[in-house]
């Protein structure tokens, strides 16, 4: 929490004015005069004046509803939640991250939990299921209670949830013996509950990958699917009713400003670009269901979706309203938006010497030092500003401080990045990447043939094995919750005419003269690289300088935010180039997550210290590439960028070559 900010707004005149000319239901009270964030700045101060009120931002666009949640998650510590709307209509594979949310939203608001709810006018206008079949279908199991297993199975499978072998992602359970592994909605981890007759003796969390057990649980609590999303039945098949048998069909569902207590203050931004999503929605489902007819399929009608957007509008205006951006306010902020800086760090210094109080807001605590460096190598910019890290997607100006962003003082993008919601196995035999017949290697018995995973009895109870064969036909059967003691058998090389590997005897000698081979080797091989890097450690290098202002300001200027991973790459490689050693460093990382920007940082940094930089690249395209974003990113600075390929001619490259030479 910005705890400045807060204060600050609460000094304002239109601070104390507000709370007084609160609109009553069925009335709404136009704002104006609210730049940047500082609608934000709003709802998170009255919601801590308020503790009794629930607050509710109508946004138009999925867009604009994530960026007021990260603007809310920043400025207060209230709970904070988003209630996505639902993706499109007839998608095949409904989308579980926002049918969790949706769930896990609407239990925390039907249970009291939240303060400030952030959704979009179109979901306010989705139909869903009331709270009656919520409560009805949620599942809260917990050590010492009767619960029969066999029932807990049946509930599972009526709340929408898929059986299968092994749990690796949202959604799923599966059975051996007596225990149940299921992750869903409204999970924090997934949860393996085990049986002893009826009761449940334990509950612990596991991990999806490794299968392994982990921490206790004194309960869990799972949330049915049929929620959060819009799944199919088992006929029709367009995918837009709950999984529940047609009998079990609740008899009306209801929309989200149904289910908001009439005492709930909504804001919007404006009422006219809400009033038209939900039109747009509206017809849009037409035509979806026109589509699902002609195709023979038998959906709902779309009164049974959504509310008709003459009854949205009249639910919508039973609720005391705050419109923040309506033409004809009724009371002024008198917010302005902030100067604009556009890289210009000697106007920023000169605006922050003013003496008018500043707040600057940095991305994250490596931009912060960037940046307060920065301003300390100019004239030194006194007392009357201060750097703290948060993220606000504008800034603005109010009466008794001024709220500047760094990534508006640098033109850079905003990223938003929630966290996924829900997390799902690595690649593994869990996973099912393995087929009968694939040679796997077990940690105790070595090479075997993978046989596929069978169900086999267990005193008087079953359980789940994965069938390993060895040499002379003998089996291996692994229960699954020891799958991490199996793995994949690679070659050195994938030549599919390479000859297959040698099985090993179940119980024999050979597998375990190996693994003690292998660890000789291992060995040897450690001691070769400690060689290597202690020759490497007393080897002169040469040591570049540290970060100039230009270093500072050329990665401040990045177009987008850095991300935790870029930030800590870019650290470790100009820590390794400022010392007097060789620098041996690999960065690795996927395509789109940036290391070219590192790249850049370091050339510049090696300039900066007086040397050339030679970037190789595998293709010529790749050199005119490079050569364009080196050059773009540079082109502040007096900084040569030439690109040599074979894409140039002849003398191009000539000139080329000899200009580097002279060290030009």
């Amino acid at each position: 929490m910005i705890e400045p900010i807060l204060s600050a707004f609460g000094r304002t005149p239109f601070a104390q004015d507000v709370p007084a000319r609160l609109p009553a239901a069925g009335r709404a009270l136009r704002l104006g005069g609210l730049a940047g964030s500082s609608g934000a700045v709003l709802v998170a101060w009255l919601a801590e004046l308020l503790p009794q009120r629930l607050f509710t931002v109508v946004a138009a666009t999925p867009a604009d509803a994530e960026r007021w949640l990260a603007d809310l998650v920043c400025l207060t510590e209230l709970p904070s939640a988003l209630y996505p709307q639902r993706e499109a209509l007839g998608e095949e594979e409904p989308h579980y991250e926002i049918a969790g949310e949706r769930a896990e939203t609407l239990e925390a608001l039907l249970r009291g939990r939240l303060r400030i709810l952030v959704t979009t006018a179109r979901a306010t206008a989705e139909k869903t299921l009331v709270p009656e079949a919520l409560d009805r279908l949620r599942l809260q199991l917990s050590t010492g209670t009767r619960s029969p297993l066999s029932e807990v199975v049946v509930a599972l499978e009526r709340m929408g949830y898929r059986r299968v072998p092994v749990v690796t992602e949202i959604a799923e359970f599966s059975v051996r013996g007596g225990i149940v592994d299921v992750y869903g909605f409204g999970m924090a981890a997934p949860g393996r509950l085990e049986w002893w007759g009826d009761e449940i003796s334990s509950i612990r969390s596991f991990d999806l990958t490794s299968q392994r057990s982990g921490e206790e649980q004194s309960t869990v609590t799972v949330l049915p699917i049929g929620v959060g999303r819009n799944v199919g039945t088992s006929e029709g098949g367009f995918g837009l009713l709950p999984t529940f048998r047609p009998s079990e069909l609740p008899t009306f569902r209801r929309t989200l400003l149904d289910l908001l207590p009439s005492e709930t203050l909504l804001i919007e931004e404006a009422s006219h670009p809400n009033a038209e999503e939900v039109t747009r929605a509206w017809k849009e489902a037409e035509h979806h269901l026109e589509i699902a007819r002609r195709l023979g399929e038998l959906p709902p009608a779309r009164e049974d979706l959504f509310a008709e957007p003459a009854v949205w509008a009249e639910r919508l205006a039973r609720f005391p309203r705050l419109l923040l951006r309506e033409e004809r306010p009724e009371l002024q902020a008198g917010f302005f938006p902030p100067e604009a800086i556009d890289r210009n760090l000697a106007r920023l210094r000169a605006l922050l010497a003013g003496g008018a109080p500043t707040l600057v807001l940095c991305d994250n605590a490596g931009q912060l030092e960037r940046l307060d460096e920065l301003l300390q190598e100019g004239e030194p910019r006194g007392t009357a500003a201060l750097l703290a890290v948060g993220a606000l997607d504008g800034g603005f100006v109010m009466p008794t401080l001024r709220v500047l962003t760094d990534h508006e003082i640098f033109r850079r993008a905003r990223r938003l990045r929630r966290q996924r919601r829900y997390r799902e196995a690595a690649p593994s035999l869990a996973t099912g990447t393995l087929t009968a017949g694939d040679y796997v290697v077990h940690l105790d018995h070595g090479i075997g043939i993978y046989r596929g995973i069978q169900t086999i009895m267990v005193g008087e109870s079953t359980i789940e094995v994965a069938v390993v064969e060895y040499e002379g036909g003998d089996r291996l059967n692994v229960p699954l919750y020891r799958l991490d003691q199996l793995e994949r058998y690679r070659a050195a090389t994938e030549d599919g005419d390479a000859a297959p590997p040698r099985l090993h005897r179940l119980g024999g000698t050979s597998w375990k003269k190996q693994r003690e081979k292998t660890r000789e080797a291992i060995r040897q091989l450690a001691a070769e690289l400690l060689d290597l890097y202690a020759r490497r450690r007393v080897s002169q290098g040469y040591a570049y300088p540290p970060d100039t202002r230009w270093q500072r300001e050329l990665e401040s200027a990045f177009l987008y935010e850095d991300t935790a991973d870029q930030r800590k790459a870019t650290e470790d490689v100009k820590r390794d180039m400022e010392q007097p050693i060789p620098m041996d460093r690999l960065l690795v990382g996927d395509v789109g997550y940036g290391k070219t920007e590192v790249a850049v940082r370091a050339a510049f940094k090696a300039v900066l210290g007086g040397k050339q930089v030679a970037v190789l690249v595998p293709t010529t395209i790749l050199a005119d590439q490079h050569g364009r974003t080196f050059t773009e990113r540079l082109a502040d600075y007096p900084v040569r960028v030439e690109i040599l390929s074979r894409f140039r001619t002849a003398k191009e490259q000539k000139r080329c070559l000899a200009e580097l030479g002279e060290g030009k």
